[in-house]
């Protein structure tokens, strides 16, 4: 089976949220197919090296299986939260689409969603 690396955002959203200075953010997969790959390849590690650029000391991850889901609590990632971050996104809102961006996984075909930009890459 053909596989290709492509951004975690072929095959799953994400949502943001904060509290303080602690980044809140869920990666959902599209389909099924999806959830155990971003189970498996999603880590903790890989978050915090994503993150760790803007000050991210620590991420926790919790798994929500019957939503396809994970979630990770990111650390000293907000610089410093809403009242004293300096930062035009202090919410961290944006967060979640770099996290989409910079998590690159080994997708094949059958995880990409019927109408997905990603499927002309499998054509010869």
């Amino acid at each position: 089976m053909i596989k290709l690396n492509l951004p975690v955002h072929s095959i799953a959203h994400a949502r943001a949220g904060d509290k303080g200075d602690v980044s809140n953010i869920s990666l959902i997969a599209y389909l099924e197919s999806g959830w155990p790959v971003i189970e498996k390849l999603a880590t903790e590690e890989k978050v915090l090296e994503i993150f760790k650029h803007m000050g991210a000391t620590k991420v926790d991850r919790y798994r929500l299986p019957n939503l396809k889901a994970l979630n990770f609590v990111i650390h000293s990632a907000l610089g410093g939260g809403v009242n004293s971050s300096l930062r035009l996104d202090r919410h961290g809102k944006t967060l979640s689409s770099y996290l989409l961006h910079e998590l690159i996984i080994p997708v094949s075909e059958d995880l990409l969603p019927l109408k997905s930009p990603y499927l002309n890459k499998f054509e010869d």
